[in-house]
């Protein structure tokens, strides 16, 4: 039974939505990974505010992955230019369609052209997986750690940087944040795994005394008194002990050499 992977359940705020709809754009986004993730879209964004800096006819309404880096590099050069930062992380997961990025990047916009400000956006944690998806679930229907690599590693981003080191990388975080799931799911249903405490689950943890400090230093003084009466009885016996002299008369020597 395969499950289709929903958009991250973000959206955007009522006010970047009246935001987007004055801004009159050629085409009224529906998808908000598929529509925003060729830059067409953002360059009309920023032409209503830099008209001179964004000639629409330069850009093409395309999905393929160079019509994509085409249109963001015009942009990224505005941004350079302009001395606007946008997070590179929240740019690559719009141009591969990750869930949440696009939503993330238009109230950054939203931000920047405005100058004004959107609670909840500030020290998000960025995390374009599939995490929240996968929690929904019921744990037989699950990813696996090969399903979990193709949800999260998309094929433009192995066309766009076919480095094979970096591509490992990217494959080793997404199997460790794999195994950390696998590894939390153990913990919160261990009678699913047959996972048996251990012994130091079940043994009894009593909590520490505060006079633990003096307990052990009248404990050890205890043991030294008890050392030094053992040791007393016995030295009080070997004096009372009376020993006998006894006198060994010796053989003449002369007396056995004339034998």
């Amino acid at each position: 039974m395969a499950y289709a992977l929903p958009p991250k359940k973000t959206g955007l705020p009522r006010e970047v939505l009246k935001w987007l709809q004055s801004l009159d754009l050629s085409f009224s986004p529906k998808n908000m990974r598929r529509d925003f993730s060729n830059g067409y879209l953002v360059a009309e964004m920023f032409s209503w505010y830099y008209h001179e800096d964004f000639p629409m006819h330069s850009y093409n309404n395309g999905t393929s992955l160079p019509t994509k880096q085409g249109n963001w590099a015009q942009i990224e050069r505005f941004l350079v230019k302009q001395n606007i930062h946008l997070q590179k992380e929240v740019l690559d997961g719009t141009i591969h369609c990750k869930p949440g990025a696009a939503e993330l990047l238009v109230q950054e916009i939203y931000t920047i052209l405005t100058n004004r400000r959107i609670k909840g956006i500030q020290g998000r944690e960025i995390d374009f997986t599939d995490r929240d998806y996968q929690d929904q679930l019921p744990m037989l229907a699950r990813a696996t750690a090969s399903k979990a690599i193709k949800n999260n590693l998309r094929l433009t981003e192995v066309i766009a940087e076919p480095n094979i080191s970096t591509n490992q990388r990217k494959v080793q975080a997404i199997i460790h944040m794999h195994l950390e799931q696998r590894a939390a799911e153990r913990v919160q249903n261990p009678k699913r795994f047959n996972v048996k405490p251990t012994l130091g689950e079940l043994a009894v943890r009593l909590p520490p005394s505060s006079h633990h400090g003096d307990d052990s230093s009248d404990s050890n003084a205890s043991v030294q008194s008890g050392t030094a009466k053992s040791r007393e009885p016995s030295i009080r016996s070997k004096a009372s002990v009376h020993f006998k002299e006894i006198e060994v008369r010796q053989t003449d020597r002369r007396s056995l050499i004339a034998i």
